[in-house]
């Protein structure tokens, strides 16, 4: 299953309503990627006929510029709004897969997102994990959206 298509589907769907922002759409990465430059990740894990992590990686401009969207205020610190607005950007990122996905007959539930600040951080796990990330363009800046699967069955 081609799954970067779909991760452009969610996420640009997701920032055009809620954010009422046109992102700038980057190719899609399968396999090992190099560094993620990041201050802000959110991640959360999926369970079901697709197993894996769905993760948002952005650097702190993008992540207080769309927690301002979000919110509809300045934002200038990483704070715990910013880390709850790029959790819950995540989790409609992921509730846009899973509604696309069940389309294919897949049932997939979602944790709850989890956020995390710093510069120097590594993800690991899922060995036999496939690996999708797209890079994605707002204000200039750039971030990630990157999906770790494995299909059951």
């Amino acid at each position: 299953m081609n799954v970067g298509p779909y991760i452009i589907g969610a996420t640009t769907d997701v920032f055009s309503t809620m954010l009422m922002v046109d992102l700038g759409v980057g190719e899609p990465v399968e396999g090992a990627g190099g560094d993620i430059l990041s201050n802000i990740t959110a991640m959360l894990g999926l369970g079901g006929d697709i197993r894996g992590m769905l993760a948002v990686h952005c650097p702190a401009t993008v992540a207080m510029a769309i927690t301002s969207s979000f919110l509809g205020m300045d934002i200038d610190e990483l704070n715990e709004d910013v880390k709850d607005a790029i959790g819950e950007i995540a989790n409609m990122i992921a509730g846009n897969l899973k509604a696309a996905f069940a389309g294919h007959g897949m049932k997939i539930e979602l944790a709850l997102p989890t956020s995390i600040v710093g510069t120097s951080f590594r993800v690991a796990g899922m060995l036999e994990a496939r690996r999708v990330a797209v890079p994605f363009d707002m204000e200039g800046s750039q971030f990630l959206v990157e999906l770790k699967y494995i299909v059951n069955g």
